[in-house]
């Protein structure tokens, strides 16, 4: 699609992003612009201060370079500080990043970030659950947080003081069911204090993108095997990583032929599996190098699955 055409998904759409769509209270429609295709793989989202330290920036942009080289969407709110930081780091990555607004998506706030958002539009989305000319209001910010962490399978609070709009998507976060995870930062300055909150009421602590996928796999695989009996078992796939039991025993992969693409709601009825429960398979297909998604949010099985 043009970049500059505006498209709207509604809920139940089979483009509707499904994590999205099994929170308790999800946008009734969707406003997005660029590749709509970018809000259908595995997302991690990376918030944090908008008055950021050097350091927060620097990790920010990091984590979003090292997250989309492997092959993770990076969702953030395009606000000054570390979420443009993690945006632009994904971008630099050659990766995909997704803006979500708190205003309509025909509106760049903050408006130095034009460029950005253009860069975004080009190789990734932005989206918005208020219709076009909303103005960027300040009661629509914490609105819009619940969207950023329903679209991520794990929330990475960078820096944030104790009082910090990323703490309210912290929240989101985990009544959603989602990995909240921390980046420590200076204890002087005060800056990191609602992060450092997070990480003593048991948050993961972040040293790297290889502590951010490791809590994803474990929250995919926790998740499947709770509401689908769904095991993983180590050494079969690309690099000896855990991925998936075999594809004559698999569910979805058995109703699968190889590159031949499926829609979420045809692999429902082929799997006899809910949207919610088949999503979180997926994903754990998907990172396990079985499945891929390809335009329109539909998924082909790789020649590679076991």
């Amino acid at each position: 699609m043009d970049l500059d055409e505006i498209l709207t998904i509604p809920l139940g759409d089979p483009r509707y992003p499904a994590a999205l769509a099994a929170i308790h209270d999800p946008p009734p429609i969707l406003w997005t612009r660029g590749r709509a295709e970018s809000l259908y793989g595995p997302m991690v989202a990376v918030v944090g201060s908008r008055a950021a330290s050097p350091y927060a920036l620097q990790v920010a942009r990091k984590l979003g370079a090292d997250l989309a080289r492997r092959k993770v969407t990076v969702v953030s709110g395009m606000a000054r500080g570390v979420d443009s930081a993690a945006h632009e780091g994904a971008l630099d990555g050659g990766g995909v990043t997704v803006a979500v607004f708190g205003c309509g998506i025909d509106i760049i706030y903050p408006r130095e970030h034009a460029a950005l958002a253009a860069r975004i539009r080009a190789a990734g989305a932005l989206l918005s659950e208020f219709p076009p000319d909303t103005p960027p209001l300040p009661a629509y910010f914490p609105q819009r947080n619940r969207i950023i962490s329903g679209l991520a399978l794990a929330v990475v609070i960078v820096e944030a003081a104790e009082k910090s709009g990323s703490l309210i998507t912290a929240r989101f976060a985990l009544d959603q069911g989602r990995e909240v995870l921390a980046v420590p930062g200076n204890i002087l300055s005060g800056r990191n204090s609602g992060a450092h909150a997070l990480l003593r009421d048991g948050a993961k602590i972040v040293e790297g993108v290889d502590d951010i996928l490791e809590e994803i796999q474990r929250g995919i695989r926790d998740f499947g095997t709770r509401e689908s009996g769904f095991g993983i078992r180590p050494g079969c796939g690309a690099e000896g990583s855990n991925t998936v039991d075999s594809a004559s025993q698999d569910p979805v992969l058995l109703n699968m032929a190889v590159a031949e693409p499926y829609d979420l709601d045809e692999l429902a009825a082929l799997s006899g599996m809910d949207r919610i429960t088949l999503l979180s398979r997926l994903l754990e297909l998907e990172l396990a190098g079985a499945v891929q998604r390809v335009d329109g949010g539909r998924f082909v099985r790789s020649r590679m699955s076991c």
